[in-house]
């Protein structure tokens, strides 16, 4: 019986050895497959960061364009107010113009007018001393 004991006993620590080596396998399989894990989540953490920082950079640059086509906007408004203010200044002087040359054509029409009359009274005063 004791001999059997010592059979069993042997037989209970070489399963309890191949327990402890397989939990060990198993334990060491769980990290490697842990390790796995977290390396790939390292790897999408900085393909994540490199994607913001990129993205960051694109903001930046987006904002700085902006703000250029914002400057040359007022530069060209700027610009225009004064295209404006030169027109309506053109514009003024052309109605002013205007407004001097229909005076005129009215003073060359009254002098012609008057001047036909006097035409009239001269050939008139010529005739009638032509007849005396």
């Amino acid at each position: 019986l004791q001999k059997e004991l010592l059979k069993y006993k042997q037989e209970a620590r070489n399963l309890q050895g191949i327990k402890n080596i397989s939990s060990q396998d198993a334990l060491q399989q769980r990290l490697i497959q842990q390790d796995a894990a977290v390396l790939q989540l390292k790897q999408e953490l900085l393909r994540a960061n490199m994607d913001k920082e990129e993205l960051h950079n694109q903001n930046v640059d987006l904002q700085r364009k902006v703000e250029e086509r914002n400057r040359l906007l007022a530069e060209y408004k700027k610009e225009l107010c004064q295209k404006d203010r030169h027109l309506q200044q053109h514009q003024s002087k052309l109605d002013e113009m205007l407004r001097q040359l229909s005076e005129v054509s009215y003073q060359q029409v009254d002098l012609e007018r008057e001047l036909e009359h006097k035409e009239a009274l001269l050939a008139h005063c010529m005739k009638r001393e032509a007849e005396e």
